[in-house]
């Protein structure tokens, strides 16, 4: 079987013997995991019940069970179109849910008056795919924009601020203040993106694909940086990913989403000695298997060279 070529070697999570991906019939390969009771001592801040979303025909979510504790990170593992983006946009309250609720803290979002969502927003930082920074503005006015045009500070408590959020994420503050992103590498800019993330001291950190076309280098500082911050400032990381080192490194909990459902949700040990197919091809990086059935069983176009 062709195994995962890992960012590092000898980092395929896999911990049994190599064997074919298992055949198991689409009902229990599409089933939701049960839901998941916290880890010992651990609060919980965010209840998702039964949360579905669809788009015209399209069923993005199809029952959404987890619980996410305060303070820990929570890494969701899946592959293109199985919902991780329509997910974080309800966490997010960007989106209002077909059935079921996500509960933040006691709040029910779809339920929540504006006032309450703004005030729920101001506790949430989000860093961006791919940093999502204005080029036009230099790196103090991209950092300090929520506080200029959401809390509308003074200037120079902003530029306080942005100095000290910076230093938060290794960055040589006065060096950068005035210099904008096309001048940074990507691995500053994406410090700087998280900067931006933390400058309203979130308790809640979204990230969204956040080590997506860095070199390797540039790929463990992230996943350092996250883990440093979360440690420092207590905040509840949430992380849409697709890598699985970065998954392994930083994650307290891994949740895996597969066709609109958590398949799987437990610590790394959890996940590495789960037997469902799509973990273990995942975890293997084998060409055959449920995430690559679809493709390889799709009907030809009629006249494509076989």
């Amino acid at each position: 079987m062709m195994r995962r070529a890992a960012t590092n070697p000898g980092t395929d999570r896999h911990t049994g013997p190599v064997q074919q991906v298992e055949d198991w019939p689409a009902e229990r390969l599409e089933a939701g995991s049960p839901l998941v009771p916290p880890p010992p001592g651990k609060q919980v801040l965010m209840q998702v019940r039964a949360l579905t979303k669809a788009f015209g025909p399209r069923r993005i979510l199809r029952g959404i069970d987890v619980d996410i504790c305060a303070g820990e990170t929570f890494v969701i593992l899946g592959g293109s179109g199985s919902g991780k983006t329509t997910l974080i946009k309800h966490l997010m309250a960007m989106l209002t849910p077909d059935s079921g609720s996500v509960v933040v803290d006691g709040l029910d979002l779809a339920k929540a008056t504006p006032e309450q969502l703004v005030e729920y927003r101001k506790k949430m930082g989000v860093v961006f795919q791919n940093a999502a920074l204005l080029n036009s503005l230099t790196v103090l006015e991209n950092v300090g924009l929520p506080l200029t045009e959401v809390e509308q500070r003074p200037a120079d408590e902003v530029r306080a601020r942005v100095v000290e959020a910076l230093r938060q994420v290794f960055l040589p503050a006065d060096e950068i203040l005035d210099l904008k992103p096309a001048s940074l590498s990507g691995g500053m800019r994406k410090r700087v993106g998280i900067a931006r993330a933390i400058i309203q001291k979130p308790s809640i950190i979204l990230y969204d694909e956040p080590t997506t076309g860095l070199d390797p280098v540039t790929v463990n500082g992230v996943n350092e940086l996250t883990l440093q911050l979360q440690q420092k400032l207590g905040v509840t990381s949430i992380v849409i990913t697709h890598d699985l080192d970065a998954a392994f490194m930083i994650a307290d909990r891994i949740a895996v989403l597969y066709k609109g459902r958590f398949i799987a949700v437990g610590d790394k040990r959890a996940i590495g000695d789960n037997p469902h197919p799509v973990l273990r091809q995942l975890l293997t990086g084998s060409t055959t298997g449920p995430l690559t059935e679809d493709f390889l069983t799709a009907k030809k176009p009629e006249g494509a060279p076989s």
